[in-house]
């Protein structure tokens, strides 16, 4: 028993060593690994280790993961903007891994890193506010998380920091980099009227300048409102459509008379670009100029194909000190910037989530990155079309001659840090 009793002993004891040595040996390599990772990348290996630090997981990422993750087998299941269930997708049919091609990505460094930082921010500070923004969509099929998507925006800003503050064109511009660094996600179109398209349709929204002025006249005759404070409680404007607004259920002598701020008077043409792009830029007849933003809307759905003069959905604004993008109130809403801004649905593909679009430009391959940092209500639900952020446009006229320079379709891939 004695003899047995030490040959246990002994063996027991070589394995523990046995196990220390390999535990050991691993975390060397672990460190090793990231070290060269690290320098391969040219990026600090303090942001490296700040990627999987627990600031990522932070109180905006207080959930399990494994709630969001689906098999690629799974139906994924879309929901309209009221988070009401529409209909199942497969997965594995609309999002699929992918390399980019061999063309250079194009984008402006620094919008791109303003835009980046800014919807990084929104993670941050409004997450608990703002649950929405913690569903990861239908790329939880492949199993992508929200602090994967964190990772990818904190890794971007990185290297843009790096590259801006070297003067040097940026690594994010390279397809070997971004094939290298990123898990590249093709996104074929579904649309359940057309079952044929593949490709994304690019649409294009845009801010208008127009002429306004502070009081009602004869050329600006149409206002735009803003709601008071107490609104919240309040909610009275949602029992009012567009054309009862129009009809001056605010102006003197209407039932609704001093319930809201009247902000300024435009004509009917500007009043609906500016409920249809979200944004408007006014320049007022006493030489003041302002952006104005859409704050909240009367609670009535937008209808696809109804011409705009015929949607009873009204937006309220306010008065922005920048190009707003997505946001659950008028006072987080993220600063964006054009050519680098997708407008999505938000709800069933996620927010910050980095796009590539690649379309044919003049025989060669063009590729286009953007951040996803808007929404609207023609994309809830919408699996099949973005929208572009074009810049600021004096007129239509002017808008339309720039973006026929652009793809009216394209393929699409969404950028994951590996």
């Amino acid at each position: 028993m004695k003899i047995l009793f030490s040959q246990k002993f002994r063996f027991t004891v070589g394995c523990a060593a046995l196990l220390v040595v390999s535990l050991v040996s691993n975390h060397l390599y672990t460190q090793s690994k990231t070290k060269q990772l690290a320098q391969e990348n040219s990026v600090p290996l303090q942001l490296v280790a700040q990627q999987t630090s627990d600031e990522i997981i932070g109180k905006e990422n207080a959930f399990s993961p494994q709630q969001n993750l689906i098999s690629a087998s799974t139906p994924y299941p879309v929901v309209d903007e009221f988070k009401k269930y529409k209909f199942s997708i497969n997965g594995s049919q609309v999002v699929t891994p992918a390399k980019l091609p061999s063309s250079k990505v194009n984008f402006n460094q620094g919008d791109l890193l303003t835009v980046l930082v800014n919807t990084r921010k929104y993670f941050q500070d409004y997450a608990s506010e703002d649950p929405d923004i913690l569903r990861t969509g239908m790329l939880a099929t492949q199993g992508v998380t929200v602090p994967d998507v964190l990772k990818t925006l904190d890794f971007m800003i990185a290297v843009l920091k790096e590259d801006i503050a070297n003067n040097r064109a940026t690594r994010l511009q390279d397809p070997k980099f971004i094939n290298t660094n990123f898990r590249v996600i093709k996104w074929t179109a579904y649309n359940p009227k057309n079952k044929n398209q593949k490709q994304l349709r690019i649409t294009k929204y845009a801010v208008f300048t127009h002429s306004g002025s502070r009081k009602k006249s004869s050329t600006f005759n149409t206002g735009i409102y803003s709601l008071k404070e107490n609104s919240n409680n309040d909610k009275f404007y949602t029992r009012y459509t567009k054309q009862d607004v129009l009809s001056g259920i605010y102006e003197p002598g209407g039932r609704e008379f001093g319930k809201v701020k009247s902000l300024a008077y435009l004509t009917r043409n500007g009043l609906e670009e500016a409920l249809m792009q979200g944004t408007v830029l006014i320049n007022f007849t006493d030489g003041y100029k302002a952006f104005f933003n859409v704050d909240r809307n009367n609670g009535i759905s937008y209808i696809r194909g109804l011409q705009a003069t015929a949607q009873k959905r009204y937006w309220y604004f306010r008065e922005v000190d920048a190009i707003k993008g997505y946001g659950y109130k008028i006072n987080a809403k993220i600063s964006i910037k054009p050519e680098v801004t997708f407008a999505g649905d938000v709800l069933n593909i996620g927010l910050g989530k980095v796009i590539v679009i690649e379309h044919t430009k003049n025989g060669r391959k063009h590729l286009q990155m953007g951040v996803m940092a808007d929404t609207g209500g023609a994309f809830l639900p919408n699996l099949y079309q973005l929208d572009f952020l074009a810049g600021i446009f004096k007129n239509q006229r002017e808008f339309g001659q720039y973006i026929s320079q652009l793809p009216e379709y394209a393929t699409a891939y969404f950028l994951v840090k590996k």
